[in-house]
């Protein structure tokens, strides 16, 4: 069975939290603040937290300075992932995906289904990696977001959790 080894080390990775509304600002971004709780919680370091419209320009490039930025391990984005015409943050992030990891989005509506019935047919959550750099994007509520943690993202981010995580092969990513 699954589990975390306490015999070995905790290591804390570096997140950046995007937040990608039109609407939200920081004083009403409960996903947001939910994140990044439980981020903290988990012992990881928040290097980096931004709200953005919905806007691929605008996503991609803030996307690519994390990505290029050394403190930056992981970038979670919340909101931004349904069937709107407004809806981009999923065609923003696998533009950028070296390699997409398909296993996260199917996993994370494997998981809704059980809470909101077929009504996850309409989250595109998706993760990939760009370059050494692990992208996931969420849907925007806090129940999203609170799924996607604590369900998925806090073991695959410890490097503790066996058999295999995200955090042990974060080393290899860059392997050519």
């Amino acid at each position: 069975m699954p589990k975390i080894d306490e015999t070995r080390p905790f290591i804390p990775v570096g997140i950046a939290v995007l937040t990608v509304s039109d609407t939200r600002t920081f004083e009403d971004d409960r996903s947001g603040d939910t994140l990044e709780a439980r981020i903290r919680d988990a012992g990881h370091k928040v290097v980096a937290r931004e709200i953005l419209k919905d806007d691929i320009p605008m996503l991609t490039e803030q996307a690519k300075a994390w990505i290029a930025d050394d403190s930056v391990d992981v970038i979670i984005a919340t909101g931004g992932t349904g069937l709107t015409g407004r809806d981009v943050t999923p065609e923003a992030f696998e533009a950028l995906y070296t390699k997409s990891i398909p296993g996260f989005g199917e996993l994370f509506r494997m998981l809704s289904y059980d809470l909101i019935g077929t009504s996850t047919i309409q989250s595109r959550a998706t993760g990939g990696l760009a370059g050494t750099t692990l992208m996931f994007a969420l849907p925007g509520s806090t129940g999203a977001v609170k799924d996607a943690w604590d369900k998925i993202l806090v073991t695959q981010l410890d490097n503790r959790y066996r058999p295999c995580n995200f955090v042990e092969m974060m080393p290899r990513y860059g392997e050519k």
